[in-house]
C-alpha cells in the first residue's frame, strides 16, 4: 500500500502546459477521485503517477520514494481502463491470469490467486467464457479481476472504468468497486468526468480546470463549501444557481432579487450562489427571490420551478404537491447560511460570514 504525494508537479508537450504546478496528498488506502471536464488534465496526471508519461518538472512520492525515473513495471500500481483492453482470444481466466505471466509469477500459483479474485468481483461461473460472451458489466469485472490479481499492487488506478456502461448497470458496478476498496483496504485513484461517480466514491475528491485544482476535499465539503465559482457550478444536479449582480451597503442586488447578506463587503461586481433545494416559497413581503414561473417540471419525488431573469435561469426545488402554471407569481428566501458569494474578477469564493 502506499501513501502518494504530488510535489509541484506539471507537464508540458511544447508550449502546451496540460497540467500546472500541482501538490497533492494522498494518504495510504485513501480513494481519491480526479474529476473534471474532458481535457483538463486529469487522466494526464494519473498517467503521471503509473509512469506512462513523464513529469516535465516536480516529484512524484510513493511512500517517501521519488519514483519519477521507475518504469511503470517497477511502480507496482494496477491500472482499470475504459476500454478494459482484454484479450479476445484469451478466456476470463487466461485473461486474469496474463498479468502473472507477465511479472514472471511461478505457474503454480496462478489458479489459487487467480479464483481468489474471479471470487471478489464474482465470476466464478464464467470463466471459460470468451470476453465476447459477456455483457459490458462481466467485462468490466474481468478487467477488476486482472488488476487484482497482481501481487499486493501499491495503488490501484482507474481511469474513467465505467463510462461505456449503461446507466442501471453504472450505478451497481459502482458499489462493487467501493466495496471492493474498502475490502483490499488499497489506495485508489479513480479518474471520471461523473460528478455522481465522484461523490459517491470518494474520500476526497480534486476537482480541476484547464490543469489546475481547483479544490481538494471531502464530497461533502465540495458540495457544501465550494472555493471556486468553477466548482460551485460544476457541482450539484441541477447545478447551483449562479446570477450576476452587485453589492451595494451589504444587499445583493440584480434584476427581481434582493438579499441582505453583510455591511462587510465593499461595493462590487459579484455572482450570488444557491442551490435549488435551498430556496423555499415565502410570500411576497418575505420574499428575496420573486418572478413569475417561466417552466414547470413534474420529476415524480419533487417538482421544479424554473425563473428567468434576462438571460439567467434559476430553478427551485419544491414539493411534488405544489403545483404552479406558467406565468404564475412565486415568491423564494433561503437561509443566510446557504447563500454563497463570488467575486467576478477572480472567481474565488467571498467568505463574509
Amino acid at each position: 500500500m502506499a501513501r502518494i504525494e504530488l510535489i509541484n508537479v506539471t507537464k508540458k508537450w511544447g508550449d502546451i502546459r496540460a497540467v500546472k504546478p500541482t501538490c497533492l496528498d494522498i494518504k495510504d488506502k485513501e480513494f481519491v477521485v480526479f474529476l473534471g471536464p474532458s481535457g483538463c488534465g486529469k487522466t494526464t496526471t494519473m498517467r503521471m503517477i503509473a509512469g506512462l508519461e513523464t513529469v516535465t518538472d516536480g516529484q512524484i512520492m510513493f511512500d517517501g520514494k521519488c519514483v519519477n525515473t521507475l518504469e511503470p513495471r517497477d511502480r507496482n500500481v494496477a491500472m482499470v481502463f475504459q476500454s478494459y483492453a482484454l484479450y479476445a482470444h484469451l478466456t476470463v481466466y487466461e485473461n486474469i491470469c496474463f498479468p502473472m505471466r507477465v511479472r514472471g509469477i511461478p505457474k503454480d500459483q496462478w489458479k489459487a490467486r487467480a479464483l481468489e479474485a474471479a471470487n471478489m468481483v464474482e465470476l466464478d461461473n464464467l470463466l471459460d467464457r470468451y470476453p465476447k460472451e459477456l455483457s459490458g458489466g462481466q467485462r468490466q469485472r474481468v478487467a477488476l479481476a486482472r488488476a487484482i490479481v497482481r501481487k499486493k499492487p501499491q495503488c490501484f488506478l482507474m481511469d474513467e472504468p465505467l463510462s461505456n456502461l449503461d446507466a442501471k448497470l453504472r450505478v451497481t458496478m459502482r458499489s462493487e468497486i467501493k466495496h471492493l476498496q474498502e475490502k483490499l483496504k488499497v489506495t485508489m485513484i479513480y479518474v471520471t468526468h461523473d460528478q455522481i461517480e465522484a461523490m459517491t466514491l470518494a474520500d476526497k475528491v480534486a476537482l480541476i480546470k484547464d490543469g489546475e485544482i481547483q479544490q481538494y476535499a471531502p464530497p461533502t465539503e465540495i458540495y457544501n463549501d465550494p472555493a471556486t465559482l468553477f466548482v460551485a457550478g460544476f457541482i450539484g444536479n441541477p447545478a447551483m444557481n449562479l446570477i450576476p449582480g452587485k453589492m451595494k451597503n451589504g444587499t445583493f442586488i440584480s434584476e427581481g432579487i434582493k438579499v441582505k447578506l453583510t455591511k462587510g463587503i465593499k461595493e462590487t461586481d459579484v455572482t450570488l450562489g444557491v442551490r435549488a433545494e435551498d430556496l423555499e416559497l415565502t410570500t411576497k413581503g418575505k420574499a428575496e427571490i420573486s418572478a413569475k414561473v417561466y417552466a414547470f417540471e413534474q420529476l415524480g419525488d419533487c417538482n421544479m420551478t424554473v425563473m428567468a431573469f434576462g438571460s439567467v435561469r434559476v430553478m427551485a426545488k419544491i414539493s411534488k404537491d405544489i403545483i404552479f402554471k406558467t406565468g404564475d407569481e412565486i415568491h423564494f428566501k433561503a437561509n443566510d447560511s446557504r447563500y454563497y458569494l463570488f467575486d467576478n474578477a477572480t472567481e474565488l469564493r467571498i467568505r463574509y460570514r
